[in-house]
C-alpha cells in the first residue's frame, strides 16, 4: 500500500507540542500514556469521550488536567472548564440553565448552566436519570442547546469527559443507546502497573503540587486548528475501504444483535485521522485501526452474551487486519 509520508504541521508548531502536552500530563497521571492519547485523541476528532472503570484510578484527575494544560478565557487563564457530579436528584435544569426574572427590568433573563464551556467532566454520569442524561444529548451531537423556542449556540471548543462507574455497581443507570453512540470513544481506565503505584506513593504530594501548578502547553487556537489539520490526515482507500468492511461485520455477525451504524464509521475514521496526528504522522498506518477499533466501536455494540463479547469483535477485526497485511506484502 502507498503512503503519504509528508509531515505536516499548523502554523504556530501546534502540532510539534502535542508530545509535550502528553509528557505535561504524564506529570501527573502515571502509567496511562495510552488513556492519555485517547483522551487527546478524542479532542482533536470533534468527539467526546467516556472512561469507565472503579472510583479511584484517576479519571476524574485526567480531565482536570486536560483542562488545565489548554489556555483560554478560563479561571487562572485556562479553557473553560466545568465539573458536574451527576447524582440521581440532578434535574436537567441544572446542567442546561434555567429562567430567572429580573426584577429591574421586568422581564426573563437565562441565566446559563455548566454546559456553557469548552471542557466539561460530567463525572459519574450513570448516577443521574435517562432524562438527566439524555439533556446532554443535543449539545454533544449538534453543539448547541435549545430552551424552549430559543437555540443557543455552544463554544466552538465543547469537548465532554464522561466518567462512570462500572453498571453492575448499584445506583447506577446504563446509558441508553443513544447517548453511548454520541461518545466517539470509551476507555477503561484500569490501575497502574505495581511498580508504578509505588512510585505513585512515593511521589503522591509532588503529584498534587504538579496538578495545582500546570502550565499551559496548547492555547484554544491550537486546538481549534488542530482538528481542521486532522480532518487533512491522509487515509488510503484499503483502510477506507477497512473502516466500512469492520462496520459492516458487526451487523452480520450471529454473535451481535446490534451492530454499529454509519455515523459510528465516521467516528472511527475521524479517530483514525486524529490518532495519526497524535502520534506524530500525517497519514494513517494498519497498526492505528488495530489500536483504537475496539475503543470506538464496542460500546455501540449489543451482543448476544457474554462469550459474544468476548470473541465476535476480535473475530470481525482479526479479519481485516489480516486482509490488510496480505495487501500490504503484495506491495
Amino acid at each position: 500500500m502507498e503512503e503519504n509520508t509528508a509531515y505536516t504541521q499548523t502554523g504556530n508548531n501546534a502540532a510539534a507540542r502535542i508530545p509535550q502536552l502528553i509528557a505535561h500530563m504524564e506529570r501527573v497521571i502515571r502509567g496511562k500514556r495510552p488513556q492519555i492519547e485517547m483522551v487527546i485523541t478524542c479532542l482533536l476528532a470533534k468527539g467526546h469521550v467516556l472512561m469507565e472503570d472503579n472510583p479511584g484510578t484517576g479519571k476524574t484527575v485526567l480531565a482536570r488536567t486536560l483542562a488545565h494544560s489548554i489556555s483560554g478565557k478560563g479561571e487562572a487563564g485556562n479553557v473553560l472548564f466545568k465539573r458536574i457530579q451527576f447524582t440521581p436528584d440532578l434535574l436537567p435544569m441544572d446542567l442546561i440553565g434555567s429562567h430567572l426574572f429580573d426584577e429591574k427590568n421586568t422581564d426573563f433573563i437565562f441565566k446559563k448552566g455548566p454546559l456553557f464551556c469548552n471542557v466539561l467532566l460530567a463525572d459519574e454520569i450513570n448516577r443521574a436519570s435517562p432524562k438527566v442524561q439524555s439533556a446532554l444529548l443535543e449539545c454533544m451531537a449538534e453543539g448547541q442547546i435549545t430552551v424552549g423556542d430559543v437555540t443557543t449556540k455552544l463554544e466552538d471548543l465543547f469537548f465532554t469527559i464522561a466518567t462512570q462507574n462500572p453498571v453492575e455497581m448499584e445506583g447506577t443507570y446504563p446509558l441508553p443507546a443513544a447517548q453511548l453512540d454520541r461518545f466517539f470513544m470509551k476507555i477503561y481506565f484500569g490501575y497502574v502497573d505495581a511498580a508504578t503505584e509505588v512510585e505513585i506513593y512515593r511521589n503522591y504530594a509532588t503529584i498534587q503540587d504538579n496538578l495545582e501548578h500546570l502550565d499551559q502547553v496548547l492555547s484554544l487556537e491550537d486546538v481549534l486548528g488542530l482538528r481542521k489539520e486532522a480532518e487533512q490526515v491522509f487515509v488510503h482507500d484499503e483502510i477506507i475501504q477497512a473502516t466500512a468492511n469492520i462496520v459492516r461485520g458487526t451487523r452480520e455477525h450471529p454473535e451481535i444483535t446490534l451492530g454499529a451504524s454509519t455515523r459510528a464509521g465516521i467516528a472511527f475514521l475521524r479517530c483514525l485521522r486524529a490518532y495519526a496526528l497524535v502520534k506524530g504522522r500525517s497519514f494513517v498506518i494498519e497498526d492505528d485501526v488495530q489500536d483504537i477499533a475496539r475503543s470506538v466501536l464496542d460500546h455501540r455494540l449489543i451482543y448476544r452474551n457474554k462469550e459474544g463479547r468476548l470473541k465476535a469483535f476480535d473475530q470481525i477485526l482479526q479479519k481485516e487486519m489480516d486482509r490488510l497485511s496480505k495487501l500490504k506484502l503484495q506491495g
